[in-house]
């Protein structure tokens, strides 16, 4: 069975999984040491569990930011809005300096939370594992809140606006 798997095309597999829409999620933290931010975009942000309240994401095996939130063991998650396209664009880069030009204010636990986003999630790391080219976080969540407006949605390898459709 692992041989058949293994003949997947990875751009065969992109393409297919892109038809599945998913939020757009800026992770951030704070390095303990520094007091720098530092974040990534996630597309695999969802909900875990509800007792106790536990949500999970991905990230690369390969990521710098990971391990600079990691330090600390907290972290804000920000739902971004419709309209926060450049947000992501300059998150999801490989500049140091990736919060210079986003705006952004402190959560409770002092890691950065992206100002207009969606909602947003403080949380705490609860466990970890490396699966596959990626690590698979778990965490707990401490605080959450959601405003009004529709969330930025990545699809088909684009960036858009969610539109409901009514039956």
């Amino acid at each position: 069975m692992t041989a058949a798997l293994s003949r997947i095309d990875p751009r065969r597999y992109r393409d297919v999984m892109g038809h599945l829409p998913t939020g757009v999620v800026v992770v951030a933290g704070r390095r303990p040491s520094t007091g720098e931010p530092a974040g990534l975009v996630v597309g695999t942000f969802q909900s875990l569990s509800l007792d106790p309240p536990l949500v999970t994401f991905s990230v690369a095996l390969t990521s710098n930011s990971w391990p600079k939130i990691r330090e600390s063991g907290r972290f804000s998650a920000s739902v971004l809005a419709s309209g926060q396209h450049d947000v992501c664009q300059r998150l999801s880069s490989k500049n140091p300096d990736k919060f210079h030009a986003v705006d952004w204010h402190e959560s409770a636990d002092g890691n950065p939370r992206i100002t207009g986003a969606h909602a947003w999630i403080d949380c705490q790391v609860h466990h970890e594992f490396e699966c596959g080219d990626h690590t698979v976080v778990i965490a707990r969540v401490r605080r959450l809140d959601a405003g009004s407006g529709e969330p930025l949605v990545f699809y088909r390898g684009r960036l858009g606006k969610y539109r409901e459709i009514s039956a």
